[in-house]
């Protein structure tokens, strides 16, 4: 049966006929011509002629308004009346009183003027008579004596004839110049309002060409400063300088060029406080059309004044030249009456600063330039032979190497063995200033600065001291051996010529103690992040006076400082002052320049201790404390790794010890639900890494 079944099949279908293609659906001819024309109006071709258009046509409105503007002030009191209020929204009582004396005067030639003119016809006419009468008999007295030379009674009459002949001449050509002149008029007039508004700029900025855009830096001018303060958003100001009309420059001194910038002194009215103006110095600096930056304000002796210093557009942006130090090769230093050449102030002057008998702090974010700019200073004072220097850097990369052979004393490194030793320089320092102070009256010596860079690496060490002096080195209480040091130094120091110089990174109650840095005379700032870091770093006053260093911009300014104190020269009434300093690359330059000074004296030794501790190796260190336990708790490890070098090891983590094991592929493992190292791979590992030097590099 099954033999006979005929499979069921699909019988074979002819393939679908070819469909024809599908032509593109076609765009309307409304759609195109909207894409072609919004094409048009919105190339740039096109905007740049329709901006040209509107701003020729603007500046005819401009013109006239200009041109109408002038003949109002000229013929009324208008200029006269703004100039009392600007006076008396100053202050100014005696300027007002005498604006309103040329106010009166005005007021009175201008009422005889008028008075003048009502008896004017009958002097027109009288005028006219008197002239016509003259003129005629002179041409009769004229033919007359033309009548006797000639002979001839006609001549008498030729003079007249001639006037007369003269005045239709006149008339004729009047007649046919007034047609013309009468059809240009209209075209002169605008040529002339076109040509005054063009002068002026009196078009909109999105209409000016882009070379005379304000927002391009333009020059700084009275008006442009009366208006950036009128829009601060201080509604007593805008007040008072609306009442002043357009002279509200009553208000500002003279603009006077300063450096790469101008300066003018700005007399705010009744009811505004400089401290208003100076937390919107960056909307005044948008209205002044230039950056924040390049901005600055201060406060001078003057009451209620304020002093803006204006940069030209972009030129804090350009680099500084070389520093004195490098460019002349017999430049010398004086510690007692010298002056360090730093940098540049914002007007341009040479920045020299005096570190006679001066303790000194600068502070900034890391990464802008403070430790060059705390060692440009050493690097001039290294050029007076009777200085000592005792270095400490707490970071240890070789910024401060080319001291060797200028310092009697060179610490390089981050380790609480380098604090340590920091610390003993100090009191060190401290013997050797109570040396002084109670040696005989008439007693000489040299001066002795040391410098501590990255001192808040000393201040947060939680390292403490042996038996001898169990007390932290690091911190900020009265039991903290560098807070102790550092004190009594900023107390007496400076009597004895025995100084101290931080450098220090985020200046916070944490890292800078509030004695500390109160106890410097000369307290300079790079960037920084807040207000309030700032005002650690240089203080209240500084601040309240218009320093600014955390509106300086991380990245861009590098080496710029706001400096206060009275080692620098300031202006009557100036808290502070912002300097760029020159930048001495560590090499060549700063070695070079050490070098230089290295001759002038006749060898110091140097007591080193970059090499003085060796690198610790993590891994044998691991492998010793697991002695002869074949797995130990990672928690034990971490306890015995303290014990054994707690300078090294008392902040490690799980994690730091997890990472050193992983690296070489002895990471801990769990074993009966707990974290243990196994000894067998530590070793194998060590093996491994001395049969391969290769092995464990990482570690």
């Amino acid at each position: 049966m099954t033999d006979n079944v005929i499979p069921l099949t699909k019988p074979d279908l002819p393939p679908p006929p070819a469909q024809p293609p599908t032509a593109p659906a076609r765009v309307p001819l409304w759609v195109r011509s909207g894409r072609t024309l919004r094409a048009a109006a919105t190339h740039e071709h096109t905007r740049t002629t329709g901006r040209a258009v509107a701003r020729h046509g603007l500046y005819v409105v401009g013109g006239a308004r200009v041109l109408t503007r002038r003949a109002w002030d000229a013929r009324s009191v208008a200029r006269y009346e703004r100039m009392i209020r600007a006076a008396e929204a100053a202050g100014n009582h005696e300027q007002a009183m005498l604006w309103e004396q040329r106010g009166q005067a005005f007021r009175a030639a201008r009422h005889r003027r008028r008075m003048d003119l009502l008896t004017a016809p009958q002097r027109a006419a009288k005028a006219t008579l008197v002239g016509t009468a003259t003129t005629a008999g002179g041409l009769l007295a004229l033919g007359s004596a033309m009548a006797m030379a000639t002979g001839d009674v006609a001549d008498v009459i030729t003079p007249i004839t001639a006037a007369i002949d003269f005045v239709g001449w006149l008339a004729l050509i009047a007649s046919i110049v007034w047609g013309p002149l009468v059809t240009a008029a209209p075209w002169l007039t605008l040529l002339a309002l076109w040509s005054v508004g063009r002068h002026r700029q009196a078009a909109p900025q999105w209409a000016l060409p882009t070379g005379q855009r304000s927002d391009d830096g333009g020059p700084i001018t009275p008006s442009i400063v009366v208006t950036a303060l009128r829009d601060l958003g201080i509604a007593a100001l805008r007040t008072a300088i609306r009442a002043m009309g357009d002279a509200g420059a009553g208000m500002l001194g003279p603009i006077r060029i300063a450096g790469c910038g101008v300066e003018v002194d700005v007399t705010l009215p009744s009811g505004v406080s400089t401290e208003e103006v100076q937390k919107r110095r960056r909307k005044l600096a948008e209205n002044l059309n230039r950056h924040e930056h390049e901005v600055f304000i201060t406060i001078p002796a003057a009451a209620r004044t304020v002093r803006l210093w204006v940069a030209d557009s972009g030129a804090l942006d350009e680099p500084l030249g070389p520093s004195p130090l490098v460019l002349d090769d017999t430049l010398t230093a004086d510690y007692k009456s010298g002056r360090a050449p730093w940098g540049q102030d914002l007007r341009g002057d040479a920045a020299l600063i005096s570190l006679f008998q001066r303790h000194l702090l600068i502070t900034g974010l890391s990464n802008q330039g403070k430790t060059a700019s705390l060692r440009a200073l050493a690097l001039w004072l290294a050029f007076d032979k009777t200085v000592e220097f005792r270095i400490a850097d707490l970071k240890g990369v070789g910024d401060w190497r080319m001291f060797n052979g200028l310092a009697t004393t060179l610490i390089e490194g981050p380790t609480d063995d380098h604090v340590a030793d920091t610390t003993e320089m100090l009191e060190e320092g401290v013997r050797e200033m109570e040396r002084r102070l109670t040696a005989p009256d008439g007693s000489r010596w040299s001066p002795l600065i040391l410098i501590v860079d990255e001192a808040q690496v000393a201040f947060m060490c939680p390292a403490k001291g042996g038996k001898d002096d169990p007390r932290p080195y690091g911190g900020t209480k009265a039991t903290s051996r560098y807070f102790n040091a550092a004190r009594k130094l900023h107390n007496q120091g400076r009597a004895v010529d025995v100084l101290l110089w931080q450098g220090t990174q985020d200046p916070t109650d944490q890292n800078l103690p509030k004695l500390v840095r109160e106890g410097a005379h000369i307290r300079a700032s790079l960037v920084v992040g807040t207000e309030e870091q700032a005002r650690m770093a240089l203080g209240d006053k500084a601040i309240d006076g218009g320093a600014a260093p955390h509106k300086l911009r991380q990245g861009l300014d590098k080496g710029t400082v706001v400096v206060a104190g009275d080692g620098v020269k300031l202006a009557p009434g100036q808290a502070s002052v912002t300097i760029r300093t020159h930048f001495i690359d560590t090499e060549p330059d700063a070695a070079t320049i050490a070098e230089r000074a290295k001759t002038l004296r006749a060898g110091v030794t140097t007591r080193n201790t970059t090499e003085a501790y060796e690198r610790t190796d993590p891994l044998a260190d691991i492998g010793a404390v697991l002695g002869d336990a074949s797995r130990m708790r990672t928690q034990e490890v971490l306890q015995r790794l303290a014990e054994t070098n707690p300078g090294e090891y008392r902040e490690w983590t799980f994690t730091d010890l997890a990472r050193v094991l992983e690296t070489v592929g002895a990471a801990p493992y769990k074993s009966n639900g707990q974290m243990v190292v196994s000894r067998a791979k530590v070793h194998r590992a060590l093996d491994n890494r001395t049969t391969d030097p290769g092995i464990g590099d990482a570690v």
